[in-house]
C-alpha cells in the first residue's frame, strides 16, 4: 500500500516537472498531473529503458535514474500532445506513422507485394 502511494507521489511529481519544463502547466491539474507522469513513465519504460538500461518508476525502482528516464517518457507524452492540438500535427504525426509503417513491411527484401514493389522502384530511393 505504501509503495502504492509513493508511486502516486511521484507520478504527480513528474507530471508537474515535466508540465513546466513543457510550459503546460497552467491548463493542468493535480490528476492530469498524475496521470502525465504515471502514463510518461509507461512511455519512458517503452522507449528510454532499452537505451540507457534503467526501470522506470513503474517497475517500483524510485533511484535517480528512473526518475529521469520517466520524465523523460512525460515530455514526449507533452510533446505528442501538443502536436495533436492542431490539425497540423495530426497530419505530421500521421505521415511519420506511415513512413514507419512502409520501412518495417516493406523493406524486408521477403514483401513482394505490389506496393512494396513500387516503393522500391521510386527514384529516389535508389
Amino acid at each position: 500500500m505504501i509503495n502504492f502511494i509513493i508511486w502516486i507521489i511521484a507520478g504527480a511529481l513528474i507530471g508537474w516537472v515535466a508540465s513546466i519544463i513543457m510550459q503546460t502547466n497552467s491548463r493542468q491539474g493535480l490528476i492530469a498531473d498524475i496521470i502525465v507522469g504515471i502514463v510518461g513513465a509507461f512511455v519512458g519504460g517503452y522507449f528510454l529503458s532499452p537505451l540507457f538500461n534503467v526501470s522506470t518508476i513503474n517497475e517500483g525502482n524510485f533511484s535517480i535514474p528512473a526518475l529521469l528516464v520517466s520524465l523523460g517518457g512525460a515530455v514526449i507524452l507533452l510533446a505528442i500532445s501538443k502536436l495533436f492540438r492542431n490539425i497540423g500535427g495530426f497530419l505530421v504525426i500521421l505521415i511519420i506513422a506511415l513512413i514507419i509503417y512502409i520501412y518495417f513491411n516493406c523493406w524486408s527484401m521477403a514483401s513482394t507485394s505490389a506496393f512494396c514493389t513500387t516503393i522500391r522502384a521510386l527514384p529516389f530511393l535508389q
